[in-house]
């Protein structure tokens, strides 16, 4: 698989017969010719752009498969989902899982490769919230977690997000330590590129591969 970096929490996936785009708000992107998929998790425009759709221009075969928060109408090439829901497009196995904050979640089958791509699912431990919401937003995590579990993943793509401060890393390295991932591609860092170096030093002792990601259109083979 080819992964490219695009912005925030904006990837591309090509394997050898698709294209696969998550979560693109903004940010350089070059279509390919292949069977092309756009997923979006959910409405905020940190992970939405309805400019997606102009896409179709170029390429009248794309295909969207979006959550059920997003204002737009299901139709031959658009898909709406709900968390929890199945869909198979091709032959790509879809399955939708809940978020701790809007929209889905994604587990995506592939050519015998397993992506998961969390959205906003993440640990969101501010420092400014009530002792109760930190409570209360870790059970939640937790429990999402706890219905992904079993699943052999080889790619996860998870917020690692420094407005968290020094708490960062909590979502990522409790996803590694349960879900034990091959691959963890950190995002929803913007260009705070730093973050995703000290989140590598961190769980440098774990199996899975942490990437670094040093800049934007940023590409590895996986």
């Amino acid at each position: 698989m080819k992964v490219e970096y695009i912005y925030h929490s904006g990837f591309t996936v090509e394997t050898d017969n698709y294209f696969l785009v998550f979560d693109y708000y903004k940010g350089d992107i070059e279509l390919e010719d292949k069977k092309t998929i756009i997923f979006c998790t959910h409405n905020h425009p940190d992970h939405y752009n309805s400019e997606i759709f102009k896409w179709l221009e170029k390429n009248n075969k794309i295909l969207y498969v979006m959550s059920s928060d997003i204002e737009t109408k299901p139709s031959v090439r658009t898909y709406i989902l709900d968390p929890y829901e199945d869909l198979k497009l091709h032959d790509i196995e879809i399955n939708t899982f809940g978020s701790t904050d809007k929209g889905v979640s994604f587990l995506i089958k592939v050519e015998g490769k397993t992506i998961f791509f969390a959205g906003d699912l993440n640990w969101w431990h501010w420092n400014d919230d009530s002792k109760e919401e930190q409570e209360d937003m870790e059970k939640a995590f937790k429990n999402e977690i706890e219905k992904i579990k079993g699943r052999d993943i080889d790619i996860a793509f998870f917020p690692v997000d420094p407005r968290l401060k020094e708490n960062y890393y909590l979502g990522g390295e409790y996803f590694i330590n349960e879900i034990k991932p091959k691959v963890f591609i950190p995002m929803h860092f913007g260009d705070n590129f730093e973050t995703t170096k000290k989140f590598v030093h961190k769980m440098s002792n774990t199996d899975t591969k942490v990437v670094e990601i040093s800049s934007r259109n940023q590409v590895f083979e996986i």
